[in-house]
């Protein structure tokens, strides 16, 4: 884990394989060096990299979110085992997205359970792992999987806080799942709020039904959710909310994914705005989630010291 403790840059250096809006606030807020790569793709379509930066002794940290995975995983891992092999003191990952949560048991005879794979695999490449609102169904926490130390960041905060400067709003929890959560954010931020029942037909058809609402008709409908992947609950919540008679209607979200383009489909349906958290690089970031960041990412850096 720790190599040659006393001579370690205590500066953290910062590194990400793509573009990513946590960079630049991280950046700041932890005092850190822009890490420097280089990458390209060989005709053939194999990976190319280097590190440029010197990373000797050096407290490594690289920011990735994970969706999409199949075209960043074997990048990623180049970059962490490169890191390792150079002589960084440790090397963390911070996954804004944490990909490959779903698959959390064998469902049909033959499946791969690919939740415990990957995270076996990545485990092996990184010291430490700092996450937001990874898909914790049916595992109570990473260490079931995960085998370095993690830190689980709650989104919901940032967007009760952003939240709480608006008024005359209903928050909608689309299924029995968001109870918890979207009470949560109505209780900080002083909005009422509904749950909806979902049943779920297919990977990319769901039916979603609400209690009756009809004494919220002059608010604005504000859709909660923690992912946005297909895009179907929400747009069946959509659609279910137009029936009631509600006439405005958003839609706020930690992680948008937006799959084959639904942001637009989520637009043209009828919501007025659309907002997400910058855990996922997209134009619809509206809800800085760095500050949440900060304490989770100092406490592993600092523990890798001990």
């Amino acid at each position: 884990m720790n190599r040659q403790v006393e001579s370690i840059n205590k500066q953290p250096i910062i590194f990400s394989l793509q573009d990513h809006p946590l960079v630049t606030s991280l950046f700041v807020a932890l005092d850190a060096e822009i890490g420097a790569i280089a990458t390209r793709e060989f005709p053939d379509g194999e990976s190319y990299l280097r590190v440029v930066s010197q990373v000797k002794n050096r407290r490594c940290v690289v920011i990735c979110d994970l969706s999409h995975p199949n075209q960043k995983y074997l990048p990623l891992i180049f970059l962490l085992e490169t890191m390792r092999e150079l002589g960084a003191a440790n090397v963390g990952l911070i996954a804004p997205y944490l990909s490959y949560m779903r698959q959390d048991r064998r469902f049909v005879e033959g499946e791969a359970i690919t939740s415990k794979i990957f995270a076996a695999d990545i485990s092996r490449h990184i010291d430490w792992l700092v996450t937001v609102d990874p898909h914790l169904h049916r595992y109570h926490s990473l260490d079931e999987i995960y085998s370095v130390p993690s830190r689980v960041v709650q989104g919901a905060p940032a967007l009760a806080e952003w939240l709480k400067t608006r008024t005359n709003l209903l928050l909608v929890g689309p299924d029995a799942e968001s109870e918890q959560w979207v009470s949560g954010i109505a209780g900080y931020s002083g909005h009422p709020f509904v749950i909806g029942a979902k049943q779920r037909l297919g990977d990319r058809r769901v039916e979603v039904t609400l209690p009756d609402i009809s004494e919220y008709s002059s608010h604005t409908a504000v859709i909660i959710d923690d992912v946005i992947s297909s895009g179907q609950t929400i747009l069946q919540c959509i659609e279910t909310l137009k029936k009631a008679g509600i006439h405005s209607i958003q839609c706020v979200a930690v992680h948008g994914i937006f799959a084959d383009g639904v942001d637009a489909d989520l637009m043209s349906a009828g919501l007025e705005s659309l907002v997400t958290s910058n855990t996922i690089g997209h134009r619809s970031n509206a809800i800085d989630i760095a500050p949440l960041l900060i304490d989770p990412i100092n406490s592993c850096l600092n523990s890798q010291d001990k």
